[in-house]
């Protein structure tokens, strides 16, 4: 008889320890962010994809010596470009990535020498097509800047 009074308090004892932590915690302030309506802003040290800078011409950085296809783990970068008549160096003509295959460890940026790409600041990429995540970095950098 007497396990049983004791079993009683035990679990009145841990619902009242539970409770009071419940009481506490409905005064703190809240820290989730109403999300459509709300975003967090990105710390700088965020990896995102990777994204092409604009030099000062309005061009692209990048020379196309592949170092960053070379340089990849997952094989999820592809680039081409050709030289053009009476020009010096290749200009880039297709820069693909696949971010199904990438694994954001940044061997790209570290390997370009020329200040060609760096992480985007974009996070909220979510879709439920695979297509969605093969990006002409190309194409996104002349839809940003026309």
């Amino acid at each position: 008889m007497g396990a049983y009074f004791s079993e009683i308090f035990s679990g009145l004892w841990s619902l009242f320890i539970g409770m009071s932590i419940t009481f506490r915690e409905f005064f703190s302030p809240t820290v989730t962010v109403q999300y459509p309506y709300e975003t967090l802003t990105m710390t700088a040290r965020y990896r995102g994809h990777i994204d092409l800078i604009v030099g000062e011409e309005g061009k692209t950085n990048c020379v196309v010596c592949g170092m960053c296809e070379k340089a990849c783990p997952s094989d999820c970068i592809s680039l081409a470009g050709e030289k053009p008549e009476g020009g010096k160096k290749k200009e880039l003509t297709k820069y693909t990535l696949d971010f199904t295959k990438c694994s954001l460890c940044g061997s790209c940026v570290e390997s370009c020498n020329f200040n060609a790409i760096d992480f985007s600041k974009e996070y909220n990429l979510a879709s439920t097509r695979k297509e969605d995540f093969y990006f002409d970095l190309l194409q996104r950098l002349k839809d940003r800047n026309p």
